[in-house]
């Protein structure tokens, strides 16, 4: 800590919040998850998002402020479940592609059918070569239909940068599969 009491660097004041935050978060936690392991993943998913601050020397309340992160961080969570809960397979789930697929082609032929998993299939490996968090993003507002504001509360990050991953992959799905110029 420096002569007017706040630490020096960023890693300083992080270890002075471990030290003086950990056990009541864990404590925090524990009355709400009622599981110790999550208790602790939430704890230190709250230390990551405190990390991430950019004005946490400023902070003059730091009891309301490292509750607030843990009170949204919990808030987060459980629309995250709720969103699991309502669709419990991911959309990018083979089984899921196949059954999919069954319903949506049984009329049609079986060339037309194996082009169209093939081309589905494109799609997969081309979203893969995005950076995971990138695919992600771009994963849960298009396919998951999740609105760009609680994508970025869900990452902490603003929503232009949101907007920001959606459009990089966007831009990197249309070069891959746009037209194709002679």
């Amino acid at each position: 800590m420096s002569a007017g009491g706040k630490p020096k660097d960023t890693a300083t004041l992080i270890a002075a919040l471990d030290v003086r935050f950990r056990g009541p978060l864990m404590a925090y936690f524990l009355r709400r998850v009622g599981n110790r392991s999550e208790a602790e993943d939430l704890t230190q998913e709250t230390f990551i998002r405190l990390i991430g601050a950019q004005s946490l020397e400023h902070v003059e309340q730091a009891d309301a402020y490292v509750f607030r992160t843990a009170s949204n961080l919990l808030r987060d969570r459980a629309r995250a479940a709720a969103r699991w809960r309502k669709y419990p397979v991911s959309p990018l789930d083979p089984l899921l592609i196949d059954e999919l697929s069954q319903e949506i082609v049984e009329d049609r032929g079986p060339e037309r059918v194996l082009i169209g998993r093939e081309d589905l299939a494109e799609v997969l490996r081309s979203l893969g070569e995005l950076g995971e968090r990138t695919k992600s993003i771009f994963v849960l507002f298009r396919l998951e239909g999740m609105k760009q504001k609680d994508i970025a509360a869900l990452y902490g990050m603003g929503v232009s940068t949101v907007e920001k991953h959606v459009m990089l992959a966007t831009l990197h799905l249309a070069k891959r599969f746009g037209p194709k110029r002679p």
